[in-house]
């Protein structure tokens, strides 16, 4: 007896959504080898193809699908239908989570982003776990104090097999004790406590994480060990439990973590515990599920939008030659809207934008390039947009839009996690806060460099500056590879007028790039100036450019860590 079409519909849906998650997590697996190994090339390309296999996944699932429905047009009925099938599968899924926002990915693609309704998918949430389902199997827990702390941490390292030998453990129980005693929560000297870590490694460029938290007497504090491996042993670099610098480990200008997490939601429900401030939409990002994260965004903005009164606005900083920049002055993301026509001497159509984008999302971003989310055809409430706001975006972008009587609905928009532009940071900013911002905006462009990007646009309006003071870039048309670049000296001029003409008197290509010229736009201010030139004044030579391109031509991928040098082991020792 054949099935109807609307329960084999369900059904080929959820078993598509099971073969990818499948290969996902197989892709995932690799990562133990690739740390031990030191296959540093191989953690960048399994990123990559983990990232691209969602879409991949999805448009094959959409081609069947519209296989099996043949010419017809789904009726709303049938819509409904193979909805509620779908519903009726979810049990027999423990990812559930995941597998509903897989479905609205194959309905988003059959439709094209159109009859957007709950009643057709899943705007809201099937099923629940409840806020405090069993975590225990994915937990070991050690109870302990401080005194015996070092028992603890010996039986704690050697519950994680690596086939590396640790280069020296004994030494790492020491520094990891002392930094504890020294430095971490006032209460451990005077409570036992529980330490709780995730059975499974958090991998992600050259560390491998340790992550779970320390439960004293009803707090709670992140307990995160990095590995770094030499190629021959491990060590551990630091330790972190601080709030605050967890939520950096789990940034949004990070590439995603590689954690093999057949159920995710469950290490997202642990995980919000260390992290309370962090969406969990980030947090799915963070372990590398970033579709899912993209449902949960938009849930969370519809919750924030039921909650607030306030209207959209142009958001603060000068306005983009190729983007339209908006937010919710209560929300903590901004929307970018492309202009249908890019203000000179911007050079670039808007399939190279898009592209662009693409790039950030697949490549590291070393915790300095902001993650986005891009959505089709997004709908706002048409009175909460402010009329100034409306005004602009029907200037700059009338393409991109459709009003209705009620609704602005934007064809194409990115997400992005709001920031105080650098410029505006550095209006208001005193000496010693100036100081740190710059010093952050020349390492932002030196690390990035490292993973071979070059910014293009390196004014300080493109960076913002996150609620840590990291100094993450956000505008992303004009950045290339580094290893495209061409970076010269400006040579001698010929004659004394030659420094007076309106013209260069050397030949310009257009790859080539003078780091002498980045003072001209970046350095107008004194007081930058003088910092600049003390902290960053390698920037400024073509050399430097050169040297880091030569260090990517052979293979050096530089040691990015989320964290300060002096939070290492390595360096409080004097190493």
């Amino acid at each position: 007896m054949q099935q109807p079409l609307e329960q084999a519909v369900a059904e080929t849906i959820l078993q598509r959504f099971e073969s990818f998650y499948s290969r996902f997590l197989e892709i995932t697996q690799g990562s133990k080898s690739r740390f031990e190994h030191g296959d540093w090339l191989g953690v960048q390309l399994a990123g990559r193809e983990r990232i691209r296999l969602y879409d991949h996944h999805v448009g094959a699932t959409t081609a069947l699908i519209k296989q099996m429905m043949g010419e017809q047009l789904p009726s709303q009925t049938l819509l409904k239908q193979v909805k509620g099938a779908f519903s009726d599968l979810l049990p027999r899924c423990d990812n559930f989570e995941v597998a509903e926002s897989f479905f609205n990915s194959v309905y988003r693609r059959i439709f094209r982003h159109r009859n957007i309704r709950d009643e057709n998918l899943y705007i809201h949430p099937f099923r629940s776990r409840g806020d405090h389902p069993d975590l225990s199997a994915l937990l070991r827990v050690y109870r302990t104090d401080l005194a015996h702390l070092p028992q603890t941490l010996s039986q704690l390292l050697g519950d994680y097999s690596f086939t590396l030998p640790f280069e020296d453990k004994q030494r790492d129980i020491i520094d990891i004790h002392r930094h504890l005693a020294e430095s971490g929560p006032a209460i451990l000297h005077e409570e036992p406590f529980a330490i709780e870590l995730l059975k499974e490694v958090f991998y992600r460029n050259k560390g491998a994480y340790l992550v779970g938290l320390i439960r004293v007497k009803g707090e709670v504090h992140p307990f995160i060990l990095p590995l770094l491996s030499t190629g021959q042993s491990i060590y551990v670099d630091t330790v972190i439990f601080e709030p605050e610098l967890a939520s950096i480990v789990f940034g949004f200008a990070r590439a995603y973590f590689m954690v093999y997490a057949p159920v995710p939601a469950l290490f997202v429900l642990f995980l919000r515990q260390i992290m309370p401030r962090k969406p969990d939409y980030e947090i799915y990002n963070a372990i590398g599920c970033q579709k899912h994260g993209k449902t949960e965004l938009y849930r969370h903005y519809q919750q924030h939008l039921a909650q607030s009164w306030e209207q959209f606005v142009i958001a603060p900083g000068i306005k983009g030659m190729v983007m339209s920049v908006f937010t919710l002055p209560s929300y903590d993301v901004v929307f970018k809207v492309i202009k249908d026509e890019f203000t000179p001497p911007k050079d670039v159509s808007h399939e190279q934008v898009k592209a662009k984008y693409r790039l950030v999302k697949q490549h590291d971003r070393v915790g300095r390039m902001a993650d986005t989310q891009e959505f089709t055809n997004f709908e706002f409430p048409l009175e909460r947009i402010s009329p100034e706001l409306l005004a602009e975006l029907k200037t700059v972008a009338p393409s991109a839009l459709t009003l209705t009587a009620d609704k602005l609905v934007i064809k194409h928009l990115y997400t992005e996690r709001k920031m105080i532009p650098l410029n505006l940071y550095l209006d208001k900013a005193d000496e010693q806060q100036t100081r740190l911002a710059l010093e952050e905006y020349g390492n932002a462009i030196k690390q990035l460099a490292a993973a071979n990007i070059f910014p293009g646009d390196m004014l300080f309006k493109n960076f913002g500056v996150t609620r840590h003071g990291r100094v993450v870039f956000y505008d992303y048309d004009e950045i290339c590879y580094m290893t495209e670049c061409n970076f010269r000296q400006i040579p001698p001029p010929r004659y004394p007028e030659d420094e007076w003409s309106a013209e260069p008197w050397y030949s310009v290509a257009p790859n080539d790039i003078f780091p002498e010229e980045f003072a001209t736009f970046l350095l107008q201010k004194p007081q930058v100036r003088t910092i600049m030139m003390q902290v960053h004044k390698e920037l400024f030579d073509a050399s430097y450019w050169k040297m880091l391109q030569g260090n990517i031509k052979e293979g050096v991928f530089e040691d990015v860590y989320p964290y300060r040098r002096k939070k290492r082991f390595r360096f409080q020792r004097g190493g």
